[in-house]
């Protein structure tokens, strides 16, 4: 029978659309990354409120470095003022945050921020909140398979007993639950790189609307089209 549920625990999201939002207004690319910082306040919120347990969201792309480096110092100083403007936000919350990808490519202030942030709430159990920073879903996936030839090459761990379970055992969270509904906004029509193990059997809802203007409503409607959605997990009805 398939499984239906009307609330997912955890939403993963890619926040498309910021550079075209301001384009569209005439404002530089940093405006709009600006704007999406605020969204990104707003969903985590609508979370909390909807009972949403684990929320994903998709930073800053491994890709993403090749970008101009002006711009990705825009995103860096973003992120220092996301984490100290909005702390507060997660303690009183009682939020915890976890962070998934290459932390080590980020500064190393940033780096620290992150871990200390991360250390003082890593007790709360009023949801998650997971920033995929300079992550990228073939470099996780690689990243475990050196994990598993290591120890393979160690004597640690016998090939012929690695199996599903044990792969998803040495990715950068294995204790966080798979996605059940992916959210991308701006209309694109692709993953972009993004969870590709963990996304295998979430739901995919896509909207035309840009990320810097997808607020609570916006979020209210993913939830509501996702209630609707019948999951099978490749069951017949």
């Amino acid at each position: 029978m398939a499984e239906r549920s009307k609330t997912p625990r955890h939403v993963a999201i890619i926040m498309d659309g910021n550079g075209r939002w301001a384009r569209k207004r005439g404002l530089p690319r940093a405006k709009g990354h600006e704007m999406g910082a605020e969204s990104v306040r707003a969903v985590v919120r609508a979370c909390r409120d909807a009972g949403v347990k684990y929320l994903t969201l998709y930073a800053f792309s491994v890709e993403n470095w090749i970008r101009p480096k002006e711009e990705i110092r825009g995103l860096m100083r973003l992120l220092r003022i996301f984490l100290s403007k909005h702390e507060k936000e997660l303690h009183d919350n009682k939020i915890r945050l976890r962070v998934i990808g290459r932390i080590a490519d980020l500064p190393k202030d940033i780096q620290k921020e992150l871990k200390r942030v991360g250390r003082e709430t890593e007790a709360y159990r009023g949801g998650t909140l997971v920033l995929a920073l300079s992550y990228g879903g073939r470099a996780e996936i690689v990243d475990a398979i050196r994990q598993l030839a290591g120890k393979v090459k160690k004597g640690e761990l016998d090939p012929r007993r690695i199996d599903e379970e044990t792969v998803a055992a040495h990715l950068y969270a294995p204790d966080i639950p798979d996605p059940d509904l992916m959210i991308r906004t701006s209309g694109e029509m692709r993953i972009s790189n993004f969870l590709l193990w963990q996304l295998s059997y979430a739901e995919l809802y896509v909207t035309d609307i840009l990320w810097p203007d997808f607020r609570e409503d916006a979020f209210k409607k993913a939830l509501k089209e996702y209630a609707h959605r019948h999951r099978r997990f490749g069951n017949i009805e």
